[in-house]
């Protein structure tokens, strides 16, 4: 039997997948800060970096609304609605004016949850032809969240209590979206820790995960965001877009994981940036028929 050789995977962190199948995805990394409308505005500047280079999807990093290096009351007072929120307002409009999907993390206001906020991540996608919707009120009418996440997994870890402003996320189906043939899924940051998080993805149809992060800088935390990024990658043998904040407060490298574990694209320690590449459905099926590791395993996920 005769089975692809996807063996010399440094080629393909070379070369882009210009397959009939290959879609422009980008990840970025910013450093999002205490000022609402210049975080709003520079994600509009960097989705039209990205669009410019090609990109029809886009990854922002986890928190891009509003963000202190130290959770507290300023928190809750910058806390928004998804639904006809500032924040998600603005990424309908960036998606509907470039024609591309939007996809960041923003401070979610929860009313059932008054000493606490959500972190949130949603996905914008732009209106196409005249199919189902599900418009997000005060959206822009051409474009609307297709997926939301809210984080799972609360970084109590490295000194740091985030469950003392944040509320964890519910345990439910995963909220799903497609785009350029694939399949997208949500997750956050210190998720990545958690192997379930990204299986439970892939078990539901994921092709992709998209992860914004705001990955504190540390002793060994550059590699273990790298090791686990790269790890849930090969594993699922899938792609990881995972976009961080940029330093001194986050680690950077934000980068975009291909199924073998390349890394097709890293940012590196850039203040503010993009970076493309193109993702293919053939580079996925090639990899699981040399690696079909999903097919073999013998346990399954579920919650507990």
């Amino acid at each position: 039997m005769t089975v692809p050789d996807v063996s010399n995977a440094a080629d393909v962190s070379r070369e882009p997948d210009v397959s009939s199948d290959a879609f422009p995805v980008a990840v970025s990394q910013f450093a999002p800060g205490a000022d609402p409308a210049a975080n709003r505005a520079e994600v509009a500047r960097l989705a039209e970096l990205a669009a410019a280079r090609g990109a029809k999807l886009v990854v922002f990093p986890e928190y891009s609304s509003y963000f202190t290096p130290q959770p507290g009351e300023d928190w809750l007072e910058h806390a928004e609605d998804v639904d006809g929120g500032p924040f998600t307002t603005a990424l309908a409009e960036v998606a509907a004016r470039l024609g591309i999907h939007v996809v960041a993390g923003l401070i979610e206001r929860r009313p059932e949850h008054p000493r606490r906020v959500s972190n949130t991540v949603v996905a914008v996608a732009p209106r196409v032809g005249d199919g189902p919707w599900s418009e997000a009120s005060g959206a822009a009418a051409s474009a609307a969240v297709v997926a939301r996440y809210r984080k799972l997994h609360l970084y109590d870890a490295f000194g740091q209590r985030e469950s003392e402003w944040v509320a964890p996320g519910e345990i439910g189906e995963p909220e799903l979206f497609e785009a350029g043939g694939l399949t997208f899924g949500l997750q956050t940051c210190y998720d990545v820790r958690f192997p379930e998080v990204a299986r439970r993805l892939v078990d539901a149809g994921a092709d992709v995960i998209c992860m914004p992060a705001e990955w504190v800088r540390g002793p060994l935390k550059e590699a273990h965001w790298r090791t686990l990024t790269t790890a849930r990658a090969i594993e699922n043998t899938v792609y990881v877009v995972a976009a961080d904040h940029a330093p001194p407060v986050g680690a950077g490298n934000s980068m975009i994981v291909d199924p073998m574990g390349v890394e097709l694209v890293t940012i590196g320690d850039e203040t503010s940036a993009v970076a493309v590449a193109w993702l293919s459905r053939d580079r996925i099926e090639a990899v699981r028929r040399v690696n079909p590791a999903l097919a073999l395993r013998r346990f399954r996920v579920e919650p507990i």
